[in-house]
């Protein structure tokens, strides 16, 4: 009883096979077919090895939300070179809550504000991949998953000594702000910090030695990656007035940057530049300088790198081979009929022509079958 219930079971589960198995003898093989088999192998094979390199490839996942850390500080990162001696700038910060912050964290370093040939070299590549970050924005992308592949950003040092003196300050360091708006300015003359307001020291500065040409090499917010080229990195503006002022309002935003690479807290920014000479007989009023008015976003994004998952590689893939197997099967059936019509061969005439050739081969077949008749009953 076991063995006939087993037998009934393995009887019952052939019939259910979807892939039933065709004899050898009756499979029938074509040029045609092993050409369109040919063809697509060679689809199968190329597609799937593109298939691999999107497999690859990763892409960044933006995601946005209410930034709720307002307690911690906010970091700047400056490195600015102004045209004029040390001893005639200062810098500091001045925020919302009109909390003033001194430049304690900054430094001033005398230097020659004329680039040296490979100065200037590297400043003109930066400037094209600032142009082009400008015109594709997708290559931002891929700044944040290569970071260069930690090729330098900063300014390269001077491979030799001039006989030049001084003639500039490099004002470079970081600064811990509080997360409000606020102005980092550069004028003329030392900050000193008073209860009634703010003030430079200028008296002792001639207005003649006045001159805010400069140079940005490096301005950023929050951690400072390697790698990451930033709106204003590489900026120069030269002016020939003792007047100059030029604003840059900077509106930021908190980012948390995870790729495969480095996890890191950091802040993108947008910058709106403005420049104008100060007349206070045109009506044009301020203070000559350097200004950086920056503001916080209430908005934080989150920048992760993305990669497919292996279960949807391989649905992927097995859709490609299916798909241009079922595809060229039934391209070959439909080339193949319509190459049947046009060839005639479903012609009535030939298929009458076969059926009277049949029915000849029976005719002969029953005239012959009489005459063995007789000759059996004769012998018997």
């Amino acid at each position: 009883m076991r063995r006939l219930s087993r037998r009934k079971a393995l009887s019952l589960v052939k019939e259910l096979d979807a892939f039933p198995k065709v004899s050898d003898s009756y499979v029938e093989t074509s040029t045609s077919g092993g050409t369109v088999s040919l063809i697509a192998f060679s689809t199968m094979a190329l597609l799937s090895v593109l298939e691999f390199f999107v497999y690859q490839d990763t892409w960044m996942k933006y995601e946005y939300e209410v930034d709720k850390d307002f307690s911690s500080k906010l970091r700047i990162n400056v490195d600015v070179t102004v045209a004029m001696r040390c001893q005639h700038v200062g810098a500091d910060i001045l925020d919302l809550a009109e909390t003033m912050i001194t430049s304690g964290g900054l430094q001033y370093e005398p230097v020659v504000f004329e680039l040296t040939p490979k100065q200037r070299e590297w400043q003109s590549t930066l400037h094209r991949i600032q142009n082009r970050l400008r015109e594709e924005h997708a290559l931002q992308e891929v700044l944040y998953k290569s970071l260069l592949k930690g090729a330098p950003t900063a300014l390269p040092p001077r491979d030799a000594v001039f006989m030049q003196s001084p003639d500039a300050c490099r004002i470079h360091g970081d600064i811990y702000v509080n997360k409000v708006a606020g102005n980092l300015h550069i004028t003329v003359g030392k900050p000193i910090h008073h209860p009634q307001g703010h003030a430079h020291i200028a008296a002792f500065v001639s207005h003649e030695s006045y001159n805010f040409s400069h140079r940005i090499d490096r301005l950023c917010f929050g951690e400072e990656i390697p790698g990451i080229i930033n709106p204003l990195d590489g900026t120069e503006k030269i002016t020939y007035d003792n007047n100059q002022m030029y604003q840059y309002f900077i509106t930021v935003v908190p980012t948390k940057l995870k790729t495969y690479k480095i996890t890191a807290d950091t802040h993108q920014f947008s910058v709106t530049e403005r420049e104008r000479v100060i007349n206070h007989t045109a009506g044009s009023h301020g203070v000559s300088g350097i200004f950086f008015k920056y503001d916080t976003s209430s908005l934080m994004v989150t920048v992760s790198e993305q990669h497919m998952p292996l279960w949807q590689f391989l649905v992927r893939l097995c859709g490609i081979i299916g798909g241009i197997y079922s595809t060229t099967g039934m391209l070959h059936s439909l080339i193949g009929f319509c190459f049947d019509i046009v060839c005639c061969r479903f012609n009535l005439g030939v298929y009458r022509r076969r059926e009277d050739a049949q029915l000849q081969m029976n005719n002969l077949s029953n005239h012959h079958a009489p005459l063995l008749a007789p000759n059996a009953a004769a012998h018997e």
